[in-house]
């Protein structure tokens, strides 16, 4: 679902200006690619330290803490009368989300219990979201391009998809054509969320796998080959499945070194991370061929072009 702008030009209020601005020019995009969920503001004033994503409908503003002491009712009030002035949407269509720096072994997953799931559209595949109960949404937006590239190479093919949260990887490779997939993650939470977007696009759970494990064990262990391998890893973890934490600065080596045993002759590797101060060596990597591929990866929509890095393995 896409809304309509409601309110002309406003002079006083860069912020609104700066919203309408984008969100009419993604519109023509997002109406001609089936897409309803994208960012419409991404911290482009040190003065309103946000990002704000656009959910068929609904917004999710995340603040950063760390830019700004805190999160005060003025700035509350002022996004909400901008959001209700644009869109005409009131504050139950509106969630608020604090980016914190957080110590290095601390985890989180679900944040409250009202469980409040619903449908948005990339590129035509439905994906279930829930803005309220969790830190991230269940669908990583700066990866949209990046899901493409992906499905489009993975048609009547095999994929593999590590540290897979929600699976949407998968999902995308699977509607445009993939022959198999495997999704691996350790949550629970996640793993059945995958599958529930995978039934939400009449995808048989056969032909598509969702497993829960450690990926670090899982790829040591692992026999079956695949034509598409995803690793887009957490930067931390650790969770009492775990034996030990994971870190992607200190374990991608191992974790690309065993994926690229498993990758077929003529097949391709996709390595992620938005680790920011991320140190990649491609000395360790000999007999392939390797390719950055961030700036084509990271979606227009988003001001920070710095979101993720990804790179491009080839056998």
């Amino acid at each position: 679902m896409l809304l309509a702008i409601v309110d002309g030009e406003d002079k006083s209020s860069p912020l609104k200006n700066c919203i309408r601005k984008k969100y009419r020019h993604l519109r023509k995009w997002a109406k001609r690619t089936k897409t309803d969920c994208f960012r419409i503001y991404d911290r482009d004033s040190k003065e309103y330290p946000l990002a704000i994503d656009y959910y068929a409908g609904h917004f999710c503003v995340h603040f950063f803490s760390y830019q700004r002491d805190e999160l005060t009712d003025a700035l509350k009030n002022e996004v909400h009368a901008i959001l209700w002035a644009l869109f005409g949407v009131t504050e139950s269509s509106i969630f608020w989300r604090s980016r914190i720096k957080r110590q290095r072994t601390e985890q989180y997953e679900k944040v409250g219990k009202v469980g409040t799931f619903f449908t948005v559209q990339e590129y035509g595949v439905q994906f279930k979201v829930n803005l309220q109960d969790y830190l991230d949404t269940g669908l990583f937006l700066d990866h949209r391009e990046t899901r493409q590239r992906v499905a489009k190479l993975a048609k009547g093919k095999r994929l593999l998809n590590l540290f897979a949260y929600t699976c949407s990887f998968s999902v995308q490779a699977a509607m445009k054509g993939a022959t198999y997939t495997k999704s691996v993650d350790l949550s629970n939470t996640y793993t059945a969320w995958g599958k529930e977007n995978f039934r939400v696009n009449a995808l048989s759970l056969a032909d598509h796998e969702v497993i829960v494990a450690d990926c670090l064990q899982f790829i040591e262990q692992e026999q079956d080959s695949y034509d598409v391998i995803v690793i887009d890893p957490p930067t931390l973890s650790r969770s009492k499945k775990m034996e030990q934490m994971f870190d992607v600065q200190q374990d991608y080596i191992f974790l690309i070194t065993q994926a690229l045993r498993l990758l077929r002759a003529e097949g391709v590797l996709f390595f992620s991370t938005n680790a920011r101060g991320f140190t990649f060596d491609s000395s360790y990597f000999k007999n392939c061929f390797i390719e950055e591929i961030s700036e084509k990866t990271v979606p227009e929509d988003f001001h920070n072009k710095k979101i993720h890095r990804c790179w491009e393995f080839r056998l």
